[in-house]
């Protein structure tokens, strides 16, 4: 068991994740650029640092929860970064950087002696404060004998290789199906509403057949139908994972002609419904065009 943990990055996601290392007896230091943010975590017994490096030098292990693979660099390679620290022996990245990013990140922290796991996870708000997410972890098999408790804590632990970057193509195809499953079924129920059916019986039958997907089970019944569009995660975030999904596809020299169609739609999404909105909001893009509503 990791003596000290730091955590930076807490979002909508690190919240909660660091919320249940702390219940789970981790002796926390917590680092993010909102103040509230850290209180949230101070009030349940961590200690707030004053930057990455203040956190690293507190810490053996240090979790990244952020929001891309610029933030990410410049938490941990900038100069008051997580790499500044003598202390910090690995880092967990739970963030969605992509491969190339991972590997960066990997050789960078290689070359001071601490070891990179590269770990993003699924399973949104809602997973991150049930511990339920799954975890794509990359690492040293040593390494992750070490971390696996802890992670356990968050979620469903996935050794998925050595390689580093490994965890991150994992997730960006976990989220490509993730993207299409909601944008297809926005337009399918969308069609039906148009053409005389109701919203919820239609979400029932698919659940009940093989139409059923992510969307039909979760986003569907909790957000779209209810019209509270609250999942935590927002379309900006999502077409940001679409497109590494297609840089790293185009790199491996991948087909990738259903994923750019989907990366067209949350383009789209994004800029007309709104980056900053929830990402269920995607319906609404397929609702003003057809002149319905999706409602419950």
């Amino acid at each position: 068991m990791a003596t000290q943990v730091g955590f930076v990055g807490l979002g909508n996601m690190g919240v909660p994740i660091a919320s249940r290392l702390v219940d789970a007896g981790y002796a926390l230091t917590v680092y993010d650029l909102r103040q509230d943010a850290m209180a949230a975590l101070t009030a349940r017994g961590a200690r707030a640092a004053a930057s990455p490096a203040d956190v690293a030098a507190a810490a053996d292990t240090v979790l990244l929860s952020l929001p891309g693979p610029a933030v990410v660099r410049e938490v941990v390679l900038g100069a008051n970064g997580v790499m500044a620290s003598a202390t910090v022996r690995t880092v967990i990245d739970l963030s969605t950087t992509g491969a190339r990013t991972s590997r960066e990140i990997a050789a960078a922290l290689g070359a001071r002696g601490i070891v990179a796991v590269d770990s993003p996870v699924s399973g949104g708000v809602a997973g991150a404060a049930r511990g339920t997410l799954a975890l794509m972890v990359a690492c040293p098999r040593a390494t992750f004998a070490g971390i696996e408790p802890m992670l356990a804590h968050i979620g469903r632990v996935f050794f998925v290789g050595e390689r580093p970057g490994l965890g991150q193509t994992m997730k960006l195809a976990n989220n490509l199906l993730s993207a299409t499953a909601l944008a297809a079924t926005s337009e399918a129920v969308v069609f039906g509403i148009r053409s005389g059916l109701d919203p919820s019986t239609m979400i029932d039958v698919l659940n009940a057949g093989s139409g059923r997907n992510s969307a039909t089970e979760d986003k569907f019944p909790q957000a779209i139908l209810p019209r509270t569009f609250d999942t935590g995660f927002t379309t900006g975030l999502m077409y940001k994972d679409l497109k590494l999904y297609l840089d790293e596809a185009a790199a491996a020299d991948v087909p990738m002609s259903v994923a750019r169609a989907v990366g067209e739609l949350w383009r789209r999404a994004s800029e007309e419904i709104g980056a900053d909105r929830d990402f269920t909001t995607i319906v609404q893009l397929v609702e003003r065009a057809a002149g319905v509503e999706v409602k419950g």
